[in-house]
């Protein structure tokens, strides 16, 4: 086993090389997805797939890294620690669980350090039914210029006027009119696109492949940027559903400790959201039982958290804008969403290791209770 420091990089290129190394010393066979653009230092991008277990086992649980892109460094390094985890892994096959590894869902993101695709567009908010209407968001509209100003930093006039907003309408409704997916403003926050992205179908793809086989299917997908810094809160990511709700308590509450909380009934910290990553399972793999949830590790609060993929995006939409300011507003983003110390590291660790043997366990109909 590798301390916790060792399975962390800090590029892309470096996470990868990681992953793919830790996944071949493992003997996994690693599927490469190649992304159709350069990284940002002309690195080749790709969502890498590695399946311990049996191709046509059960029992299947997804543990996947960089769904919004720059949260990437803390998936990636979950990920490298559970492949370097002989006590782990061996865990899992003595209970008849095939791991499925997806590292870098969003690879162009997590290579630039944005937490989008290279569309613009939410990953977690992008798996939508584009054949239909597709959902409004009437309370994004008064707010879009208001986050994302002519200049940055933001002035006196409009950081007063957001504050009013907030002021008026409360944080809760803020966050959920900000974060919940918009699809009317292509270059706003939190878009949801209209048309799968690459890492949408290719995702989709993955599915097909290595999960049509299994009966019942476990993910954790890992996130980084709400709650309290370190704390690892696992939010409910299924449909609306009371027993598959009860079941995800069953797996993953740790003894009322870690509760799962659900945005569907306001004990998370995340907003309602639409177009959610786990519709892909519902739509590609029918045959099987689903449960999940998404490991949301806190970094810093939510305003400044916001407030860093605001300047992102503006940054996006002025290119122009002083090198030393550029450097700035990426170095602003990174620290928003990964916590460059050894405590914070060690912490995400043994969050994710426990979550894993208890979603193992679950799937093995091990579990207490």
């Amino acid at each position: 086993m590798i301390s916790p420091g060792q399975a962390f990089s800090a590029t892309y290129a470096q996470t990868r090389g990681r992953f793919l190394e830790a996944a071949a010393a493992a003997g996994l066979q690693i599927e490469s997805h190649a992304h159709p653009l350069p990284g940002r230092d002309a690195e080749t991008l790709a969502m890498d797939v590695a399946l311990a277990g049996a191709p046509d086992a059960h029992h299947l649980l997804v543990v996947s890294s960089g769904c919004h892109g720059v949260e990437g460094f803390c998936g990636s390094g979950v990920q490298v620690f559970a492949l370097h985890d002989q006590e782990w892994r061996d865990t899992a096959a003595r209970q008849g669980v095939a791991v499925l590894y997806i590292h870098a869902l969003n690879p162009y993101g997590f290579s630039h350090l944005r937490r989008v695709t290279q569309e613009n567009v939410d990953l977690n908010r992008n798996f939508q039914d584009f054949s239909a209407p597709l959902p409004a968001n009437a309370a994004y509209a008064p707010l879009h210029e208001l986050l994302l100003p002519a200049h940055w930093p933001p002035d006196a006039d409009n950081q007063a006027a957001l504050a009013g907003y907030v002021q008026a309408h409360g944080v809760s409704h803020f966050q959920t009119a900000v974060t919940q997916g918009q699809h009317d403003f292509p270059q706003g926050l939190f878009f949801g696109g209209t048309a799968p992205t690459w890492s949408n179908r290719t995702l989709r793809t993955v599915l097909r492949r290595h999960a049509q086989q299994a009966r019942r299917i476990g993910w954790i997908d890992l996130h980084t940027g709400l709650g309290p810094s370190g704390h690892g809160e696992r939010i409910f990511a299924a449909r609306n559903d009371a027993a598959t709700l009860q079941r995800a308590r069953a797996w993953w509450d740790g003894g009322g400790a870690t509760p799962v909380t659900s945005f569907y009934d306001g004990s998370s910290s995340s907003a309602p959201v639409r177009g959610l990553l786990f519709q892909g399972v519902y739509d590609e793999c029918p045959q099987a039982e689903y449960t999940g949830i998404a490991l949301e590790y806190g970094t810093l609060p939510l305003p400044d958290m916001i407030l860093a993929l605001r300047a992102e995006q503006w940054l996006q939409l002025h290119p122009e804008a002083p090198a030393a300011q550029a450097a700035a507003i990426r170095q602003q983003m990174r620290d928003a969403f990964y916590v460059d110390t050894d405590s914070w590291r060690g912490q995400i660790i043994s969050q994710a290791r426990q979550a894993m043997f208890q979603a193992a366990a679950g799937l093995a109909g091990t579990a207490p209770g």
